[in-house]
């Protein structure tokens, strides 16, 4: 079987976990942040975890993660 392809744009914003769970950054953080709370913003700052409904597609796009 060929090697697989890691599509790098994922690459860039997926880090996996000791656990093997997959780290990402929140969204909308980036522009028109004068109408956002601080709270808001606060904790659009902290990673998450992406989520059990993503998980399988994001492990076909990382292989090697």
């Amino acid at each position: 079987m060929p090697k697989l392809k890691t599509k790098r744009a994922a690459a860039k914003r997926f880090k996996a976990t000791g656990s093997g769970k997959l780290k990402r950054n929140k969204a909308y953080k980036s522009h028109i942040l004068t109408k956002k709370t601080a709270k808001r913003k606060r904790n659009l700052r902290k990673a998450t975890m992406t989520d059990k409904t993503n998980e399988k597609n994001m492990k076909q796009i990382l292989p090697y993660l």
